[in-house]
């Protein structure tokens, strides 16, 4: 957990992300990224010179054609060991995407409406900064996936303004390699909840994921390379504060 830890509070540094007394909610879906990621966050307040808040929320997507839905419940019993408040919020995304629209490709939609519900839900409780659990590997992922699909150079953001909503969506875990994580959570023991989604395993980000699998060991550090490419230029959010140093490809947790 240390190395975690260490790779979050300098992304947190690199890219300004927490400002003194912000109340910081954690999109947590039960997955290992967010848990680990809530983990993470609870332990950096404790001793971050900036004093701030954590709290989870995590969206309940609901369940279809008489399928189970997921069970929480230790979840919350993890977050009241952190410390740290939760809130659980019901939905029907998956009936409506999967039951009622029937949609072919239910990735992008079951995404704005998860963000929605999330956003609303912030709001409702009067937070307004939310930190997401994508990772380093995520991040070369998207870039990949704009490219090849969309023709484009294009990333999240470390730290993402929403005008409308009024809400900071930020992501503290972009210096943490998927490997990492996974083991971090392994290790800790983390309670992660299955995810029953159909389209889990069989999407673009899959076919991409093992693609760049195969490249890297083919060309090893491309992983590196790329992520640090998104670093300089063609996109300027993800410099990070000029009297940052950008991280090596070594210091990475690849």
């Amino acid at each position: 957990m240390n190395r975690i830890l260490s790779l979050v509070r300098r992304c947190v540094e690199d890219y300004e992300m927490i400002a003194p007394n912000d109340r910081v909610a954690v999109g947590v879906s039960g997955g290992k990224d967010s848990l680990v990621l809530l983990t993470a966050l609870a332990k950096l307040r404790e001793f971050y010179p900036i004093p701030f808040e954590v709290e989870a929320i995590t969206l309940d997507m609901g369940h279809a054609d008489g399928r189970p839905g997921m069970d929480f419940s230790p979840v919350a019993r993890y977050c009241e060991e952190l410390g740290v408040p939760y809130t659980l919020i019901p939905s029907e995304i998956h009936h409506i995407i999967f039951d009622v629209r029937k949609e072919k490709n239910p990735c992008s939609m079951c995404a704005k409406m998860r963000r929605g519900a999330l956003h609303n839900a912030m709001k409702e409780r009067g937070i307004t900064k939310i930190a997401l659990g994508h990772h380093y590997d995520d991040a070369v992922e998207t870039l990949f996936m704009s490219l090849i699909f969309e023709g484009r150079l294009s990333c999240f953001q470390p730290v993402t303004w929403l005008d409308r909503m009024g809400i900071t969506q930020i992501r503290p875990m972009l210096y943490c390699g998927e490997k990492l994580v996974a083991h971090t959570a392994q290790r800790l023991e983390l309670p992660v909840v299955e995810n029953p989604c159909p389209a889990n395993g069989n999407t673009k980000r899959q076919e991409i994921k093992e693609l760049i699998y195969e490249l890297n060991g083919r060309y090893p550090g491309l992983k590196s390379r790329a992520f640090g490419a998104m670093q300089r230029l063609p996109l300027p959010a993800w410099g990070p504060v000029e009297h940052r140093r950008r991280p090596l490809p070594e210091e990475l947790g690849d």
